[in-house]
Protein backbone atom coordinates (compact mmCIF):
# COMPACT_ATOMS: atom_id res chain seq x y z
CA UNK A 1 0.00 0.00 0.00
CA UNK A 2 1.20 3.44 -0.85
CA UNK A 3 -0.25 6.57 0.65
CA UNK A 4 0.09 10.32 0.59
CA UNK A 5 -0.97 11.88 3.90
CA UNK A 6 -1.85 15.54 3.92
CA UNK A 7 -2.49 17.46 7.11
CA UNK A 8 -5.50 19.61 6.32
CA UNK A 9 -7.50 22.44 7.81
CA UNK A 10 -10.36 21.24 5.63
CA UNK A 11 -10.95 18.77 2.81
CA UNK A 12 -13.85 17.49 0.75
CA UNK A 13 -14.68 15.01 -1.99
CA UNK A 14 -17.28 15.86 -4.63
CA UNK A 15 -18.81 13.43 -7.15
CA UNK A 16 -21.24 14.60 -9.85
CA UNK A 17 -21.48 18.02 -8.21
CA UNK A 18 -22.45 16.61 -4.80
CA UNK A 19 -20.16 16.75 -1.75
CA UNK A 20 -20.00 13.20 -0.42
CA UNK A 21 -17.39 13.71 2.34
CA UNK A 22 -15.98 16.71 4.11
CA UNK A 23 -13.84 17.30 7.19
CA UNK A 24 -12.25 20.13 9.06
CA UNK A 25 -9.00 19.58 10.98
CA UNK A 26 -7.42 16.21 10.19
CA UNK A 27 -5.94 14.09 7.42
CA UNK A 28 -6.64 13.56 3.76
CA UNK A 29 -5.30 10.09 2.92
CA UNK A 30 -4.74 9.21 -0.74
CA UNK A 31 -4.42 5.41 -0.88
CA UNK A 32 -2.95 3.25 -3.63
CA UNK A 33 -3.31 -0.52 -3.46
CA UNK A 34 -1.29 -3.17 -5.30
CA UNK A 35 -1.87 -6.92 -5.70
CA UNK A 36 0.82 -7.82 -3.16
CA UNK A 37 -0.92 -5.91 -0.34
CA UNK A 38 -2.50 -7.85 2.52
CA UNK A 39 -3.96 -7.57 6.03
CA UNK A 40 -0.51 -6.96 7.53
CA UNK A 41 -0.15 -3.89 5.31
CA UNK A 42 -3.54 -2.62 6.51
CA UNK A 43 -2.61 -3.13 10.17
CA UNK A 44 0.79 -1.48 9.82
CA UNK A 45 -0.43 1.45 7.75
CA UNK A 46 -3.53 2.24 9.82
CA UNK A 47 -1.35 2.27 12.94
CA UNK A 48 1.09 4.63 11.23
CA UNK A 49 -1.68 6.96 9.94
CA UNK A 50 -3.33 7.19 13.36
CA UNK A 51 -0.15 7.66 15.39
CA UNK A 52 2.10 9.76 13.15
CA UNK A 53 2.90 12.90 15.13
CA UNK A 54 2.41 15.63 12.53
CA UNK A 55 0.06 18.01 14.35
CA UNK A 56 1.34 20.90 16.43
CA UNK A 57 1.30 20.91 20.21
CA UNK A 58 0.87 24.04 22.33
CA UNK A 59 4.51 24.98 21.60
CA UNK A 60 4.07 24.73 17.84
CA UNK A 61 6.06 21.47 17.62
CA UNK A 62 4.73 18.58 15.53
CA UNK A 63 4.19 16.29 18.49
CA UNK A 64 0.54 15.20 18.24
CA UNK A 65 -1.25 12.59 16.16
CA UNK A 66 -4.65 12.81 14.48
CA UNK A 67 -6.05 10.81 17.40
CA UNK A 68 -4.47 13.20 19.93
CA UNK A 69 -6.26 16.17 18.36
CA UNK A 70 -9.53 14.26 17.80
CA UNK A 71 -9.10 14.97 14.10
CA UNK A 72 -11.07 13.59 11.19
CA UNK A 73 -9.93 11.56 8.19
CA UNK A 74 -10.97 11.21 4.56
CA UNK A 75 -9.57 8.27 2.56
CA UNK A 76 -9.57 8.49 -1.23
CA UNK A 77 -8.55 5.56 -3.40
CA UNK A 78 -5.90 6.60 -5.90
CA UNK A 79 -4.41 3.95 -8.17
CA UNK A 80 -2.14 6.56 -9.80
CA UNK A 81 0.11 6.41 -6.72
CA UNK A 82 1.48 3.22 -8.28
CA UNK A 83 2.38 4.88 -11.57
CA UNK A 84 5.61 3.67 -13.11
CA UNK A 85 7.33 6.36 -15.15
CA UNK A 86 10.71 4.79 -15.94
CA UNK A 87 10.02 4.21 -19.64
CA UNK A 88 8.50 6.78 -21.94
CA UNK A 89 6.12 9.58 -21.02
CA UNK A 90 2.92 7.63 -20.49
CA UNK A 91 2.71 6.21 -16.94
CA UNK A 92 2.08 2.50 -16.51
CA UNK A 93 -0.28 1.38 -13.77
CA UNK A 94 0.49 -2.32 -14.01
CA UNK A 95 1.35 -2.52 -10.28
CA UNK A 96 -1.98 -1.02 -9.22
CA UNK A 97 -4.48 -3.65 -8.08
CA UNK A 98 -7.58 -4.24 -10.21
CA UNK A 99 -10.96 -3.42 -8.61
CA UNK A 100 -11.69 -7.02 -7.56
CA UNK A 101 -8.63 -6.88 -5.28
CA UNK A 102 -8.47 -3.16 -4.54
CA UNK A 103 -12.08 -2.54 -3.45
CA UNK A 104 -12.11 -5.10 -0.60
CA UNK A 105 -8.68 -3.90 0.56
CA UNK A 106 -9.79 -0.25 0.44
CA UNK A 107 -12.97 -1.05 2.38
CA UNK A 108 -11.02 -3.08 4.95
CA UNK A 109 -8.51 -0.23 5.39
CA UNK A 110 -11.34 2.26 6.03
CA UNK A 111 -13.10 -0.14 8.44
CA UNK A 112 -9.94 -0.69 10.51
CA UNK A 113 -9.30 3.08 10.59
CA UNK A 114 -12.86 3.68 11.82
CA UNK A 115 -12.56 1.02 14.52
CA UNK A 116 -9.25 2.38 15.79
CA UNK A 117 -10.22 6.05 15.44
CA UNK A 118 -13.58 5.46 17.11
CA UNK A 119 -15.59 7.42 14.57
CA UNK A 120 -16.69 7.54 10.95
CA UNK A 121 -14.02 8.06 8.29
CA UNK A 122 -14.98 9.96 5.16
CA UNK A 123 -14.39 8.33 1.79
CA UNK A 124 -14.53 8.94 -1.89
CA UNK A 125 -16.31 6.61 -4.29
CA UNK A 126 -14.03 3.93 -5.65
CA UNK A 127 -13.49 4.36 -9.39
CA UNK A 128 -15.57 7.55 -9.64
CA UNK A 129 -14.43 10.82 -11.18
CA UNK A 130 -13.84 12.70 -7.93
CA UNK A 131 -13.00 16.30 -7.26
CA UNK A 132 -10.87 16.53 -4.14
CA UNK A 133 -10.48 19.90 -2.47
CA UNK A 134 -8.14 20.56 0.41
CA UNK A 135 -6.48 23.28 2.37
CA UNK A 136 -3.10 21.74 3.20
CA UNK A 137 -2.08 22.89 6.67
CA UNK A 138 1.62 23.65 6.94
CA UNK A 139 1.94 22.38 4.26
CA UNK A 140 2.54 18.93 5.68
CA UNK A 141 2.55 16.13 3.10
CA UNK A 142 4.08 12.72 3.83
CA UNK A 143 4.37 9.64 1.64
CA UNK A 144 4.38 6.14 3.13
CA UNK A 145 4.83 2.80 1.39
CA UNK A 146 4.26 -0.43 3.28
CA UNK A 147 6.80 -2.16 1.06
CA UNK A 148 9.48 0.39 1.97
CA UNK A 149 9.12 1.03 5.70
CA UNK A 150 11.60 3.86 6.20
Amino acid sequence: MRTVLQRVSKASVTVDGKVISSIENGLLVLLGIEDADNKDDIDWLTNKVLNLRIFNDEDGVMNRSVTDIDGDIIVVSQFTLHAQTKKGNRPSYIKAAKPDVAIPMYEAFVKVLEQRLGKKVGTGIFGADMKVELLNDGPVTITIDTKNKE
